[in-house]
């Protein structure tokens, strides 16, 4: 009941989080389009912890960010790319029953990352094309180079946490609780760790735009 409670506070704390941003963002437009939408969906898993992101270094500003700011930014960029992916994903197995070798876990294991793959390509696409001037399938194919490993990097970290989580409470939790969707926000954060020193690399290497 604590739990529950706990959960239904932190979401309520994430909604205005994300009311927040979204109004800051319309008065304050990214010189990136799609991160408009990024930065309101990084709320969805990092709450008030969103906010102090978008207003420490996330709000268009004239100097350049330090190197570790454009990686952080980086990851938020896959993150809500994972999120939205993740977030759809869920639903579709609850509602379907969806499985994989009669695992309904392996079934969102398959679910999330393809659909997280998806819109992982989609919000790289609409990053990295218009700052090379690129389109179609050159673009698309620089949204897959530039996306891959950070996503993987990523799921690797989610799914780990999926896999405990799937161990360790009983009965297992419904994406109809509210502290389902809590323990999803953790692995995501722990996701976006893991998938930081691939986007680190990334940049490095000129395969994916700085933030």
């Amino acid at each position: 009941m604590i739990l529950h409670t706990a959960s239904v506070v932190w979401l309520s704390l994430c909604a205005l989080s994300l009311l927040i941003i979204t109004i800051d963002v319309a008065r304050h437009q990214q010189k990136m389009p799609v991160m408009n939408v990024v930065w309101p969906v990084t709320a969805l898993y990092y709450g008030p912890f969103a906010l102090w992101m978008y207003f420490a270094f996330g709000r268009p500003r004239e100097r350049q960010r330090p190197f570790w700011q454009s990686v952080w930014v980086g990851v938020t960029h896959c993150g809500a790319g994972c999120t939205l992916g993740d977030l759809v994903a869920e639903w579709i197995v609850f509602f379907t029953g969806f499985t994989v070798a009669g695992s309904k876990l392996g079934g969102s294991y398959v679910l999330d990352f393809v659909l997280a793959y998806l819109f992982g390509i989609v919000f790289q696409y609409f990053s990295i094309a218009p700052m090379r001037g690129l389109s179609g399938w050159p673009g698309i194919k620089a949204a897959i180079k530039a996306d891959t490993i950070s996503l993987v990097a990523f799921e690797i970290g989610l799914f780990a946490f999926m896999f405990w989580m799937d161990q360790h409470f009983h009965p297992k939790l419904q994406p109809t609780g509210p502290t389902y969707w809590v323990m999803m926000q953790i692995g995501m954060i722990i996701g976006f760790f893991t998938s930081y020193p691939a986007n680190w690399w990334l940049i490095r290497r000129k395969w994916k735009e700085a933030m």
